[in-house]
């Protein structure tokens, strides 16, 4: 059986005025991995970034199932919260050049 890989569309304003991808995620067999570029000097940035994938992720969630935007990214924020103070699972992380 060949493994299939559904990847995601680059965004249209990346397709047309370039850009840098800096993180990749795939969730395989439940678990998630990615491919991450540290990006920015600052890794205040991330804090940044992170929330600004909450708030899609939450509008998209919004848009697909009828749930309230702010509920949903409150549960989003929750759970954040959570695995940030007490994680599930650390994982591991190599630099691959």
């Amino acid at each position: 059986m060949t493994a299939v890989f559904d990847a995601l569309a680059v965004p249209p304003t990346a397709q047309e005025k370039g850009g840098v991808e800096i993180v990749r995620g795939v969730i395989v067999e439940g678990g998630l991995h990615i491919s991450i570029r540290r990006a920015f000097d600052d890794p205040q940035a991330w804090g940044m970034v992170l929330a600004d994938i909450a708030r899609h992720a939450a509008r998209i969630h919004a848009l697909e199932t009828g749930a309230a935007e702010s509920q949903t990214l409150d549960r989003i924020r929750s759970m954040l919260e959570a695995e940030l103070d007490t994680p599930s699972d650390l994982g591991s992380t190599h630099a691959i050049s």
